[in-house]
């Protein structure tokens, strides 16, 4: 067998996990109208905590202090695995609660809930990962090139996300007239970014050697 198995496996057994419950209810017409609005204070938030600049001082009188946030931990691990073969714990609780809250606020942007993101409360997004043993589950050499090996995914994503809009606009107008989201629009989001969240716990999150499955399905 070779030693960079990028073997498919099902959807079941991925150690990625990402459910959204259904909104059986009329959602709130007013926030959806308003949603690219709403948003932007959470938004903020996520983007400080995913790439956060602070700079006091002027570059033009020569001095200044510079203090930065990075959101996803991914090239320190990289290198941890890599020479190491190691994935620090806090590192991991951190990245998952980091793609938790990342995908409350991307739930609440696309219209598949109403409640506003909390920054820490689960509500009714359901992400998991599952805590990889290093050593025997995580080949050393892989994180170089998961990326790359990724990227017909990233490919397919591109187009599948090109629709999301078209089902985003659709799903804006049902609820602003109707109030519902309707069924199957709202399974291809969800199964838009579950499909995506599997890719990043490959590549990006490297919990895992398992290569993605090609599907939206639970």
């Amino acid at each position: 067998m070779s030693e960079f198995n990028v073997k498919e496996e099902t959807g079941n057994s991925f150690p990625a996990t990402l459910e959204v419950d259904y909104p059986d209810r009329k959602l709130n017409w007013l926030t959806s109208f308003f949603r690219l609005f709403t948003v932007i204070p959470i938004a903020i938030i996520l983007g400080l905590l995913a790439n956060g600049t602070i700079r006091w001082g002027t570059p033009s009188e020569g001095w200044s202090i510079v203090i930065t946030t990075g959101g996803m931990i991914f090239l320190p691990l990289v290198l941890m695995i890599l020479f190491r073969q190691k994935y620090p714990k806090w590192w991991f609780d951190w990245n998952l609660n980091f793609s938790r809250f990342s995908y409350r606020v991307m739930s609440y942007l696309l219209l598949l809930r109403d409640e506003y993101p909390s920054t820490d409360e689960e509500q009714a997004v359901h992400l998991n990962l599952v805590y990889p043993d290093a050593k025997k589950e995580l080949n050393r050499y892989l994180p170089l090139i998961k990326w790359l090996l990724a990227l017909p995914h990233w490919i397919l994503l591109a187009f599948l996300s090109f629709f999301g809009i078209f089902v985003w606009l659709l799903a804006w107008f049902s609820i602003i007239f109707t109030g519902r989201y309707p069924k199957g629009l709202f399974d291809y989001m969800v199964g838009l970014l579950r499909w995506s969240f599997r890719v990043q716990a490959y590549a990006f999150l490297l919990i895992t050697d398992k290569y993605p499955p090609f599907s939206m399905a639970a």
